[in-house]
């Protein structure tokens, strides 16, 4: 009797095959490994998940102190500290999707190398954990933006915060896609893993996290962020949450479409990494 077997693992013959279907069949396992990175990544510390809430707040105090208490950077009315708060919670959800997916491959090889899976699972259940990081992050924003409207401040909400959850999603494909496009890349090249630490942090000057666009445009240097799409996307949310700044219809579009084209190519490239990765890892 002809035998019909549950799974059928065979090579990939598509350029991009995202196979949901898989991925569907593997939720279970993506879950696991979400709870796996939100659980392990703080245990046995002391203070555990609050490092969640420290970090953005200690980085927004010494931001305040140094580039607008002593280098004197207004941020249009809006309290400073709430100001660079906003930048760095948007900031840290790309920032951590992408320097943890960027090592995929190379983390995950003891795993890769022993069960079959849907690599793919594993950078999307980095994207997911981070997601609920980011989610605690936003509350801690709205509490001292609370704050600071009970304390007089005249704060008011853009009427285009619907919206929030696009630039959340353009964050995501932008981390993931080149994170899994860094990640293949390091299998050869483990340079690129100190490179990438280091880049980022670079990357977050020009994103207008902590200086506001209008700064750029003061001193000539626009284009300095005229083709970052993470510029677009913080400066976007902070208009968003704080009605300060500017919304570019070229800056949505482009954010968009380049995101869109990175997690393809990331894909493409994915993918043609795991067939071979085992041997050069």
């Amino acid at each position: 009797m002809e035998q019909k077997w549950l799974f059928v693992i065979s090579p990939k013959t598509k350029l991009i095959d995202l196979n949901l279907k898989e991925v569907w069949q593997y939720r279970d396992l993506l879950m696991l490994f979400v709870k796996r990175d939100v659980i392990t990544l703080y245990k046995q510390t002391i203070l555990g998940p609050l490092w969640y809430l420290i970090q953005p707040l200690f980085t927004s105090i010494i931001f305040t102190l140094v580039f607008n208490n002593v280098a004197g950077i207004q941020t249009g009315g809006i309290p400073p500290f709430l100001f660079n708060l906003a930048g760095i919670t948007i900031w840290n959800y790309f920032k951590e999707c992408l320097t943890a997916t960027s090592d995929t491959f190379k983390k995950n090889e003891q795993i890769f190398g022993k069960v079959y899976f849907p690599r793919i699972i594993m950078p999307m259940s980095i994207v997911v954990s981070n997601l609920l990081k980011f989610g605690i992050q936003i509350l801690v924003f709205i509490a001292f933006y609370i704050y600071f409207i009970t304390t007089g401040h005249d704060l008011i909400v853009s009427k285009y915060i619907f919206l929030f959850p696009v630039l959340v999603l353009c964050m995501g494909m932008l981390g993931l896609g080149l994170g899994m496009i860094i990640s293949s890349m390091v299998t050869k090249y483990r340079d690129l893993t100190f490179l990438v630490s280091f880049g980022v942090q670079l990357l977050m000057y020009i994103s207008l996290v902590v200086l506001p666009l209008s700064l750029f445009q003061e001193k000539g240097f626009e284009w300095a962020v005229k083709y970052n799409p993470m510029a677009y996307i913080v400066e976007s949310g902070r208009f968003m949450i704080l009605n300060e700044g500017s919304v570019s219809q070229f800056g949505v579009i482009y954010t968009s479409i380049f995101s869109i084209a990175v997690l393809l190519l990331g894909i493409v490239i994915f993918n043609k990494t795991e067939k071979t990765f085992i041997d050069t890892i």
